[in-house]
Order: structure tokens, then C-alpha cells, then sequence
């Protein structure tokens, strides 16, 4: 069995993740607009206005696509050194079983 993680499962993972958590900070926004915190949405997120249906699109799918965005880095990352880490440990086996 090859070790490490599934890209696709993470990526659509993570982005759920983050759409979802965008989703409930633009409701918490609305429902205590004192405390509101889309200032900080206007400046992660391109062309994301305050608030509109396409904006709020716009913000979801920019959202989803900053999981993919942090998948694509991390992913790869893991599995190259859960790959190394399962390679030396079979070699550390093999030369400790020739002793």
C-alpha cells in the first residue's frame, strides 16, 4: 500500500471547509453587523463587494478555490515526505534484520 493522503479527498475537503466557514461569517455579519467582519473579506478576496448575490458567488467560489489553493501546496509536500519516512524506516528494518 502506497502511503500518503488523497489530493482530490483533501481539496474538496478543505474547500468545503472554507466555503462553509465564509458562509457563516458573512451570516454572523448579518445578523450583528456591529461586529461585522467583511472588512477583512474585501481584502482577501478579489473583487468581493458588500453584499450582493453575485458578490457573495463570487466570494464562495474564490473561497472553495483557496482550499484547492492550499491543497495543491500542501498535499504534495506530505505524501514526499511520508514517502521518505516510510523508506527509511523499511531500510532501517532491512538493516537491522541482517545483523
Amino acid at each position: 500500500m502506497r502511503p500518503g493522503i488523497s489530493l482530490v479527498a483533501v481539496g474538496h475537503a478543505s474547500s468545503a471547509v472554507l466555503a462553509i466557514t465564509f458562509t457563516l461569517c458573512v451570516a454572523f455579519d448579518l445578523v450583528f453587523p456591529e461586529m461585522a467582519m467583511y472588512q477583512v473579506w474585501l481584502k482577501l478576496l478579489p473583487g468581493f463587494e458588500w453584499l450582493t448575490w453575485k458578490s457573495f458567488a463570487l466570494g464562495l467560489a474564490e473561497s472553495y478555490a483557496y482550499g484547492w489553493y492550499f491543497t495543491l501546496i500542501w498535499v504534495p509536500i506530505y505524501n514526499f515526505v511520508v514517502s521518505r519516512a516510510a523508506k527509511s524506516s523499511t531500510a532501517a528494518r532491512s538493516a537491522a534484520g541482517r545483523w
